[in-house]
């Protein structure tokens, strides 16, 4: 796999001020892509405004979306597949963009199909597992769509998983440039990493996802049982939201959990329910990369993981970070909450280790390396 990398800031010796054009996801909700792509196309104006001139695309009306952005952005709205592929082809051809960056392979196929006969450089964002994407038969003519015609057309393919880059270039038979460009994480106003829990004689552990089968709350739900068992003092708080709520309290109720596990909605910030717990656990089936795990060491917790494809084996690269346990969870995860239910004391004075090795991934840090990645792409 080929994962460049340059000097942070890093400046070309012809002055050029390139034009970039990201697209946002055809989603309703403003979620993880979605604020990936505002984070580091706010950044990039902020710092880099001498360099690049960044347009950003909206084809849907998304939930919560951040009102003021200072790059600027463009809003179409098409009804139907032929609209869109108009739209792609109006906005990209309307200026003369160095590069097109756009989220995931379905989406990059349709945009670059939409714009054959013009001149642009296109780059593919991959943020999920492609392993996993090609579950209908229209995901699977456009990821052959992808390996047969538009990668060898693609200047780069951006990643946000050494893994994941790997497993794609595997999956594809790609020669493509890539390249890793880590997701930022947030900052939060006045966190006290040694605040713990609520109750101090109990622990509490905590998930924040999508309430879906990718995220794996069945999995968790089951171990978090089998704990219970085993330990009387331990809480649960399942922060998300999703179509499988109900689903999710009914397993709730038909494990006798409703004493010990809380269901909290927090749309736009976690910050209530992790500064209220001991210990992150992120049971996903897959990940990209996980911006949850990178968030709760921001708190200081230790966190828990399955070792799915991708993120969280590229992120808890020390055991003062936390601890991976087999995929499918089991007993290896009920083990893993055994130990920091008997351990905590001393895991909190990790705390601050964990919040300093998760600065490496501050949008003000991580704005360096996708700057740099985009000059390469952009040729």
């Amino acid at each position: 796999m080929e994962v460049k990398s340059g000097p942070p800031g890093q400046k070309d010796a012809a002055v050029h001020r390139r034009k970039i054009l990201y697209v946002q996801p055809g989603t309703h909700s403003f979620a993880g892509i979605e604020h990936v792509v505002d984070t580091i196309c706010s950044k990039l104006t902020e710092k880099y405004s001498a360099d690049f001139e960044i347009d950003v695309l909206y084809t849907t009306t998304h939930s919560n979306r951040p009102s003021a952005q200072n790059y600027r952005s463009i809003d179409r709205r098409p009804r139907s597949r032929i609209e869109l592929m108009r739209t792609f082809r109006e906005v990209i051809s309307s200026k003369d963009y160095d590069l097109v960056v756009v989220p995931q392979i379905e989406p990059a196929v349709i945009a670059m199909a939409s714009c054959i006969g013009i001149r642009r450089n296109f780059v593919v964002h991959l943020h999920g597992n492609p392993w996993r994407e090609q579950s209908h038969l229209k995901a699977r003519i456009l990821f052959f769509l992808m390996k047969a015609y538009f990668l060898r057309r693609a200047s780069c393919v951006f990643g946000t998983s050494p893994r994941q880059l790997e497993s794609f270039k595997t999956m594809f038979g790609s020669y493509t440039p890539q390249y890793w460009v880590p997701n930022p994480v947030r900052r939060f106003d006045g966190i006290d990493i040694q605040k713990g829990g609520e109750e101090d004689e109990c622990v509490t552990f905590v998930n924040v996802g999508r309430f879906s089968y990718q995220k794996g709350q069945d999995i968790l739900l089951q171990a978090f049982s089998n704990l219970s068992k085993l330990r009387r003092n331990v809480r649960l708080k399942i922060v998300g939201h999703g179509n499988g709520e109900a689903k999710l309290r009914s397993e709730i109720s038909r494990l006798g959990l409703g004493a010990s596990v809380t269901i909290e909605h927090y749309p736009d910030n976690p910050q209530p329910a992790l500064s209220a717990s001991d210990v992150y656990v992120s049971t996903s089936r897959w990940e990209g990369w996980s911006l949850a795990i990178c968030e709760a060491l921001r708190f200081g917790l230790p966190v828990i993981a399955t070792d799915c494809e991708f993120g969280p084996s590229d992120i808890l690269v020390d055991r003062q970070l936390g601890r991976l346990v087999a995929a499918d969870g089991g007993q290896t995860l009920v083990d893993a909450m055994i130990y920091y239910c008997d351990n905590l004391p001393a895991e909190r004075l990790n705390a601050r280790f964990r919040k300093d090795f998760i600065d490496r991934y501050s949008a003000e840090n991580v704005v360096d390396i996708h700057a740099d990645a985009l000059r390469v792409a952009a040729g």
